[in-house]
């Protein structure tokens, strides 16, 4: 009895190792092939995401190509993390604008839960960071007023503060993505959905090799890969949506 309790646990052990491997292999198939390719690859997926704040642009790129989306709001808070966290090229390199959060007991709480601390200025110190690196690029004064509201407001949650600034971006691009939030932690994935909550970090390299456009550094530091979407979008104004959509040329 004890030798079949045990066999059963194993292999359901073996089972969902398997499932976490092929998965990720099929993740490393979509995400290194040319771009063409992972476009027409992803349309027919179901992807599931954990929230970010200002998110890199193969996070929207996938967003926005996916068949719909997943967005993890039940999971542990996990630091040095795009959950907080974007980057922006400004006029000495690649800058990380980092939202301080309040410490919570054991160091766990969820993404829902997690409190944006008000002691460190933070949202002065990213307006003028992003102001000082972007003024001079062609759309930044035209989408200056949709952004500042939102570093002048008095946020408590981290999860409002990302989700409203994200919801003005796909307002601005014009991108309707079909959004799910989870009601509860997802730890096993369904089969038919893409699990990417780990695929973006700060510390991976860029997966896609998203075709470069103008920066406003770029005589500086050359075409730098793997920033925010507002790059995209203060450097390329509307037609940032044909990046995304893999249409540029």
């Amino acid at each position: 009895m004890v030798e079949k309790s045990g066999g059963t646990d194993f292999s359901r052990m073996l089972e969902d190792k398997t499932e976490n491997i092929l998965s990720s292999a099929k993740i490393r198939e979509i995400f290194s092939s040319e771009l063409h390719d992972f476009i027409s690859a992803i349309r027919e997926e179901k992807v599931m995401l954990s929230m970010s704040y200002l998110s890199p642009i193969d996070y929207f790129m996938t967003l926005t190509n996916a068949r719909s989306a997943v967005i993890e709001q039940h999971e542990y808070y996990q630091k040095q993390t795009y959950r907080n966290r974007c980057r922006i090229a400004g006029a000495n390199g690649v800058l990380d604008l980092i939202i301080p959060v309040e410490k919570t007991a054991n160091n766990k709480a969820t993404v829902r839960d997690i409190r944006i601390s008000g002691h460190n200025d933070w949202q002065r110190q990213h307006w003028k960071a992003i102001s000082s690196a972007y003024l001079s690029s062609p759309f930044f004064e035209y989408y200056l007023d949709d952004f500042r509201p939102f570093y002048e407001k008095n946020w408590l949650f981290l999860w409002d503060f990302n989700m409203e600034i994200q919801n003005k971006i796909f307002e601005l691009l014009e991108i309707y993505p079909k959004l799910e939030f989870t009601d509860k932690f997802i730890d096993k994935i369904e089969e038919n959905i893409l699990d990417l909550r780990l695929q973006f970090h700060p510390k991976k390299q860029p997966f896609l090799k998203i075709p470069s456009y103008y920066q406003v550094f770029e005589n500086k530091f050359g075409f730098i890969s793997g920033l925010s979407i507002i790059d995209l979008l203060f450097n390329m104004g509307n037609e940032s949506l044909l990046w995304l959509l893999g249409k540029a040329e």
